[in-house]
């Protein structure tokens, strides 16, 4: 006859929850990112206006440029025959026009990544962050985004650090 098993009896105190389980610690927060805070302006309602002209004016002419650049690109490759390039001492045109037209849509790209940052930038007019570093968090001085109405960064960042 097989002997029948029973389970370890438990009091009705450790049932009923009697003992309390150790106390949760609080996680450890981690220090958070530096973020430009969107408090007030660095600049005033006059500057930002002026700025965002100037930024409307750049990103409108760099638009054109790229566009521009990418049609003369297009166009080299459209008036090239398959035949047409030389092999002797006298050609080159052939490797002139393939140089002309890398040359091109690599100009256009730079336009256009140009462009993405206009765009970031007058985001950052609107929400209230134009002129604080997005690597430090401090602000940008004046000078430095007249030059460069875009600037993201603090020179120091921007050139590697100091």
């Amino acid at each position: 006859m097989a002997a029948k098993k029973t389970a370890p009896k438990t009091s009705a105190k450790s049932k009923a929850g009697g003992s309390k389980p150790a106390a949760k610690k609080p996680a450890a927060k981690k220090p958070a990112a530096k973020k430009p805070a969107a408090k007030k302006p660095l600049f005033d309602k006059k500057y930002l206006d002026k700025q965002r002209r100037l930024l409307l004016e750049e990103r409108s002419r760099y638009i054109d440029s790229a566009t521009r650049l990418k049609a003369e690109a297009d166009s080299l490759v459209e008036e090239r025959e398959p035949g047409d390039v030389q092999f002797d001492e006298e050609s080159g045109e052939g490797d002139t026009l393939a140089v002309e037209r890398e040359r091109d849509l690599a100009l256009s790209a730079h336009a256009r990544a140009a462009v993405d940052q206009i765009d970031a930038a007058l985001a950052r007019i609107d929400d209230g962050t134009y002129g604080i570093c997005l690597v430090s968090g401090k602000p940008i001085p004046r000078q430095r985004l007249n030059a460069i109405p875009w600037a993201a960064e603090r020179v120091e960042h921007k050139a590697g650090g100091f």
